[in-house]
C-alpha cells in the first residue's frame, strides 16, 4: 500500500514537468519550420493550433484546382507573418484524406482557411494574394483600438490598415467609448482613437468639432462622420429626429456624392418611449457603416450580407460597368445615405446572369429592375415600380422605397430552377448533384414523418445563421470546389 501511494505521488509531482517537456518539444518541432507552411495531419494537428496563438490553416484537396493556385501564395505569406512582431504561422492538412479534422471543423469545399487565434476558429475571408494576405492576417494581431497621438501616426494608421476593412477614427474620444465595439466588430473594420492632431487634419478629414467619429471605406472612396452622442443618455423624444452627422463625400475629391444636395445627415428617429442611450446609437452608427453605401454582387459581398439583418433594395442592371449603370449607382448611393435601414446592392445580367435570373429576370425583362430581398429566399416587388425608366431616375428610386414602406407590394419567391442554375455556374454540376440527391432523401424523410418541411430564414439576433438554401444563394463557393477569392 505504501509502494502505491509513494508511485502516484511521484507521478503527480513529475506530471507538471513532464507535461512541460512535451510542450517544449512540440515548440522545437514546429520552430524547426518557422517561415513556411507547415504540413498537419491527424496526430499533429490539435498540437499545432495550441502551440500557435495565431495560425492560419488551409484545408485543402491534392486534386483540387485552386487549392494549387493558392498553395505558392500561401508560401510567400508564411515567411513575412512568422516575422513580424506578434508572428502569425500557417499550416495546411489534407482534409479530403483527413476526414475527421474536417468534419470537425464543417469543411465542406476546398480549399477554406481558418485562421485559429488562441485555439478558436474564425473562417477567413480576405483576399489571397501574398501581399493583400499578410496586409490583411495583421488586423487580426492588431490591438482592439489603436491609440494615435499625432498625425504622422494617424496616416502611418490608415496606410497600414489598407482597404479590404472600414476604418473608424475617433477624434478626441477616450478609446472607452469605443473600445466595446472594436472588441465586437474587430473581425470587421479597424478602430482607433486620435489624441492628438492639426487643423490640418480636420480639415482633411472634414469635421469642424470634436468628439467625432469617422467612417471610411477606402475601397469605395466614401466617408462618413458622427459627431454623438457618445455618452450619458438622450433627452426623451417622440418621432423626433437628430441629425447626427454630415455627408457622405468622395474621398479623392472631398465633394458631396449628389451635387444638388448640400449634404447627407445620418438621422435617427426616436420612436419609442423611453431614454435611448447614447451606446445604442454608437453601435447604429458602427453597423451600418460596416458596408459602404452601395454594394456590387460579389461572391466575399455575399457572405458579408448574410451578417446584416437589414433588408437588400436589390438593383438588377444590363451591364454594371457601362456608364449609364455608373450613373443609376451613384443615384443608388445618395438614396442609401438617406435610408440607413436598407442595404443597397447591385448587379449586372451580363456579369452575374445566374443570380439576376433568381428574380425572375431574363434578357427580355426590361432593365434597370428593383426589388426588395429578405437575403434567403424570398423578395418583393413593388407595384408600380417594374422597371426604372431613363429620366429622373433619382425620383422613381424614391417612388420605389416609399411603395415598400407603404406595403404596395407583391412578395415572391426565389425562382429555384433558375437559383439552381446560378449555384451550377459556381459550384459545377457534381456538387449540385450532390446537393439535389440530399434535399430530394431529406423531402421524402420529412414527408414519410409527415412533417411539413420548413424553409430557413435569418435568426433574430446579432448573428443571424443561414438556411440550406440561404447558404447555397449566399455562399456558393462553400461546396465542392471553391473558386479564388478576388482581391
Amino acid at each position: 500500500m505504501s509502494f502505491l501511494f509513494i508511485f502516484l505521488l511521484l507521478v503527480l509531482v513529475s506530471w507538471p514537468f513532464i507535461t512541460a517537456a512535451e510542450t517544449e518539444q512540440q515548440k522545437q518541432q514546429f520552430a524547426v519550420e518557422s517561415g513556411k507552411v507547415l504540413e498537419l495531419d491527424e496526430s499533429n494537428f490539435d498540437a499545432a493550433i495550441s502551440n500557435f496563438d495565431y495560425i492560419l490553416v488551409d484545408f485543402y484537396a491534392p486534386w483540387c484546382g485552386h487549392c494549387k493556385r493558392l498553395a505558392p501564395q500561401l508560401d510567400k505569406a508564411a515567411s513575412i507573418l512568422a516575422d513580424l512582431k506578434q508572428p502569425i504561422s500557417i499550416a495546411k492538412i489534407d482534409a479530403d484524406k483527413y476526414k475527421r479534422v474536417g468534419s470537425k471543423y464543417g469543411i465542406d469545399g476546398y480549399p477554406t482557411l481558418k485562421i485559429f487565434m488562441h485555439g478558436v476558429p474564425t473562417e477567413y475571408y480576405g483576399p489571397r494574394k501574398a501581399d493583400l494576405l499578410v496586409r490583411f492576417l495583421k488586423k487580426f494581431v492588431a490591438a482592439d483600438v489603436a491609440i494615435l497621438n499625432s498625425d504622422s501616426a494617424i496616416s502611418e494608421f490608415v496606410e497600414a490598415a489598407g482597404t479590404s476593412f472600414p476604418i473608424f477614427i475617433g477624434f478626441g474620444l477616450n478609446e472607452s467609448a469605443i473600445s466595446h465595439f472594436a472588441v465586437k466588430y474587430k473581425k470587421r473594420a479597424w478602430f482607433s482613437v486620435a489624441k492628438d492632431f492639426s487643423d490640418k487634419t480636420m480639415e482633411f478629414y472634414d469635421f469642424d468639432k470634436v468628439p467625432a467619429l469617422v467612417a471610411r471605406h477606402p475601397n469605395y472612396d466614401e466617408q462618413s462622420i458622427f459627431y454623438g452622442p457618445f455618452e450619458g443618455l438622450l433627452p426623451f423624444g417622440v418621432a423626433q429626429w437628430f441629425g447626427l452627422g454630415t455627408f457622405m463625400l468622395d474621398v479623392s475629391s472631398s465633394k458631396p456624392l449628389a451635387s444638388e444636395s448640400k449634404g447627407f445627415a445620418f438621422w435617427v428617429e426616436l420612436v419609442a418611449p423611453g431614454l435611448p442611450s447614447a451606446e445604442k446609437f454608437v453601435e447604429d452608427y458602427i453597423k451600418q457603416s460596416l458596408l459602404p453605401l452601395t454594394l456590387p454582387i460579389t461572391e466575399e459581398n455575399l457572405r458579408l450580407l448574410k451578417d446584416d439583418e437589414r433588408k437588400v433594395i436589390l438593383t438588377i442592371l444590363e451591364d454594371e460597368s457601362d456608364d449609364r449603370s455608373k450613373k443609376l449607382v451613384k443615384l443608388l448611393k445618395a438614396a442609401a445615405s438617406a435610408n440607413h435601414d436598407f442595404v443597397f446592392v447591385f448587379v449586372g445580367f451580363k456579369q452575374w446572369q445566374g443570380f439576376a435570373e433568381s428574380f425572375e429576370v431574363s434578357k427580355k425583362t426590361k432593365l434597370p429592375k428593383m426589388v426588395v430581398w429578405d437575403g434567403d429566399e424570398e423578395y418583393f416587388s413593388v407595384v408600380g415600380s417594374d422597371s426604372i425608366e431613363d429620366e429622373d431616375q433619382g425620383s422613381q428610386i424614391t417612388q420605389f422605397i416609399q411603395g415598400y414602406k407603404d406595403g404596395n407590394i407583391i412578395q415572391k419567391r426565389i425562382s429555384s430552377g433558375s437559383f439552381m442554375g446560378f449555384i451550377n455556374s459556381m459550384i459545377g454540376i457534381g456538387t449540385v448533384t450532390i446537393i439535389v440527391f440530399v434535399v430530394a432523401v431529406v423531402m421524402i424523410i420529412q414527408s414519410l414523418k409527415e412533417e411539413p418541411v420548413t424553409v430557413g430564414t435569418r435568426d433574430e439576433g446579432d448573428h443571424p445563421s443561414s438556411s440550406t438554401s440561404q447558404a447555397e444563394a449566399r455562399q456558393p463557393l462553400r461546396s465542392g470546389e471553391k473558386q479564388d477569392k478576388e482581391d
